[in-house]
């Protein structure tokens, strides 16, 4: 296996579970060695390690924050994702680029493919496909990879949300007319290793740098995801509760979120010959480990 540098935070899910998968290959790169916000630390950051591939894993994640601090978002998602690929092109590495679904505005019926048009609708999404078109654009040997709803057993997310107001609420209202597809981090960080081996391995396989979508098999809204989260809970005797579906305008947001951002990935099937299990296998997975607890440090329960 390669060499990776990671770029993230050893608390962030993927960067962690990248680490925690291959660690005696991963490098992880974050502040302040190396922080996107400060996009003169990158190159030399990645001057400093004898690394075979770059995977940048780190990003200005909080979409509803973003719309209040919009400088902050563009400055780590579009200028700290140009200056590592510059550096990439630079030292002649190759990148992994991770994006999400926030690209797309959510008009669209079906799945959205690597080619459809972006239209993102908060500054979240659109600091990330700006960030996008900088890797792309920067000469890089790139992968652009998008992903979507990530959960893990550590860091933040809806995963750790939804279990945690099981044990302080009656009941649960959530959202069931946005569509997505729930992704386990572990298997996403698995894939992308094997995407890892095959662009150092591969060096003239032109075919292997593009947009590609990578996410859990089906779909689900948030209020099925979190239906099963609670199944599973169930299951594993803890406690329970219901869930209620609601809309959009029942809880609204100061970041608009698409409607429908389920990803297909039929293209890295074909090119990579990589899928996901279903997104239901990686809630079992994810709310079993979290239950157990002492299986990973940063859990807190």
């Amino acid at each position: 296996m390669p060499r990776i540098a990671v770029i993230g935070s050893a608390t962030g899910q993927l960067a962690h579970s990248l680490l925690e998968a291959a660690p005696s290959e991963v490098m992880l790169l974050g502040r302040p060695q190396l922080d996107l916000s400060s996009p003169d630390t990158v190159k030399a950051a990645l001057a400093s390690v004898k690394a075979d591939i770059v995977v940048n894993a780190a990003a200005y994640t909080a979409v509803d924050r973003a719309e209040s601090e919009p400088d902050m978002a563009f400055r780590v998602n579009r200028d700290g994702a140009a200056a590592v690929a510059e550096a990439c092109y630079r030292q002649h590495l190759p990148l992994i680029h991770v994006s999400t679904d926030y690209v797309f505005d959510g008009c669209k019926p079906g799945a959205w493919r690597e080619g459809d048009d972006c239209n993102p609708q908060g500054v979240y999404g659109r600091s990330k496909w700006e960030g996008e078109q900088a890797v792309l654009a920067s000469g890089a040997r790139a992968v652009v990879l998008r992903t979507a709803w990530v959960h893990s057993p550590f860091g933040n997310n809806f995963v750790k949300t939804m279990l945690r107001l099981a044990r302080e609420r009656d009941g649960l209202r959530v959202v069931d007319d946005q569509h997505g597809s729930p992704t386990y981090a572990p298997d996403l960080a698995s894939a992308i290793l094997a995407m890892t081996t095959r662009l150092v391995a591969e060096p003239a396989n032109a075919a292997l740098t593009d947009i590609f979508h990578l996410a859990g098999a089906g779909s689900a809204t948030w209020c099925g995801f979190a239906r099963e989260i609670m199944t599973v809970a169930a299951q594993c005797g803890v406690r329970s509760v219901p869930v209620q579906a609601i809309t959009t305008a029942d809880y609204p947001t100061p970041a608009k979120r698409p409607t429908n951002s389920v990803l297909d990935t039929a293209k890295i099937w074909q090119v990579y010959n990589l899928v996901l299990p279903p997104w239901q296998d990686g809630v079992r997975r994810c709310v079993a480990r979290l239950l157990a607890g002492g299986r990973n440090r940063e859990v807190k329960w």
